[in-house]
C-alpha cells in the first residue's frame, strides 16, 4: 500500500439522524485528522450503523455538520461516496456465501476498472489493464493480511467455509480495492475471540497508518489505545412519541433506510 498520507478528516458537531421510529443517534461531535483510527461504540440499537452510514454519504442527517475531506454533509452526499467505502455492512456490503473469495475478487476488480477508472486507463491496452487489476487485488490482500494460500481451497475457497476474521479480512480487502480515503467498517469485532479481535484491530491500525482513515464499528474499542479516536453512540432521551415501538432493531431498519434515502451504497 502507498504510505503517502490520503485519507480524509472527518469532523462532525452535534450530528444526528432522525427516522420514522425516532432518533437512531444524535449530538455526536467527531474531530479526527487523516489516517485517523476511529473507534465507534455502543450497544446494539444506538445507532452505530446509521453514524457509519451518514458519514460515508449513504444517509441524510436531520441536524448537526459533519465533513468528510472537507466535504460537507449532507450537500455533498455523492462525492463523500465516491471517496469512502464501505466493510461488512450487513445488507448493504456483505459476502455472498455461494461464491468463491476469487469470484468476490474478480468481480470487484472488473467493477473498479469499469466505474472506478479514468477514460485513459480504459483506453490502456487489455494486458496492461489486466495486470493493473492484480495490482489492485495484490495490494489490497496484503493490507488486509488475508493470506489466499492459507485458505482451505486457496482462491477457490467458499465464502461459507471462511473464518470469521478471514471473511472479515476479504470484505476490507474488497472495499480497499476502490482506494477509498476513508474505509468505514461495521461489526469489527462482532463473534470474534480476543485473539482475532486484537488481530482485527492491528488490520485496522495498521491501515491507518498507511495512510487511509478508518471508521470502526464495535462493542469493544482496543484498550490503552491513545491513538484512536472513541465516539460513543448511546440511547438518546427521546420523547415518548419519538420511542421505538419494538425496543430492538433501530440499526437494521436504519441500514434499509439508508439505501432508499441515498439511492445507492
Amino acid at each position: 500500500m502507498d504510505s503517502t498520507p490520503h485519507g480524509a478528516a472527518v469532523t462532525a458537531a452535534g450530528y444526528g439522524v432522525k427516522g420514522p421510529r425516532g432518533w437512531a443517534f444524535r449530538g455526536i461531535d467527531i474531530t479526527a485528522e487523516p489516517g485517523a483510527l476511529i473507534a465507534v461504540q455502543g450497544p446494539s440499537g444506538s445507532g452505530r450503523t446509521c453514524l457509519l452510514l451518514a458519514l460515508t454519504g449513504r444517509m441524510k442527517t436531520a441536524e448537526g455538520t459533519a465533513e468528510v475531506g472537507g466535504l460537507p454533509l449532507p450537500k455533498k452526499m455523492a462525492a463523500v461516496r465516491s471517496v469512502t467505502a464501505l466493510a461488512h455492512v450487513p445488507g448493504i456490503a456483505e459476502l455472498d456465501p455461494a461464491l468463491t473469495v476469487g469470484e468476490h475478487l474478480r468481480e470487484r476488480a472488473l467493477l473498479q476498472g469499469r466505474f472506478g477508472g479514468s477514460l485513459a486507463t480504459l483506453l490502456r491496452p487489455r494486458q496492461e489493464r489486466r495486470a493493473a487489476a492484480r495490482a489492485l487485488v495484490d495490494d489490497a490482500l496484503t493490507a488486509a493480511g488475508l493470506d489466499l494460500d492459507a485458505l482451505p481451497k486457496g482462491i477457490r475457497t467458499s465464502v461459507r467455509d471462511l473464518e470469521r476474521l478471514e471473511a472479515l479480512r476479504l470484505s476490507v480487502a474488497l472495499a480497499l480495492i476502490g482506494g477509498p480515503r476513508l474505509l468505514a467498517v461495521d461489526d469489527t469485532d462482532l463473534k470474534l475471540s480476543d485473539e482475532e479481535r486484537a488481530a482485527a484491530w492491528a488490520m485496522l491500525r495498521s491501515l491507518a497508518a498507511a495512510g487511509t482513515t478508518v471508521l470502526a464499528v464495535c462493542s469493544e474499542p482496543p484498550q490503552d489505545a491513545p491513538d484512536v479516536v472513541l465516539v460513543r453512540t448511546g440511547r438518546p432521551e427521546q420523547d415518548a412519541a419519538d420511542a421505538p415501538v419494538d425496543g430492538g432493531h433501530d440499526d437494521e431498519e436504519g441500514a434499509a433506510d439508508a439505501l432508499a434515502e441515498a439511492g445507492r451504497a
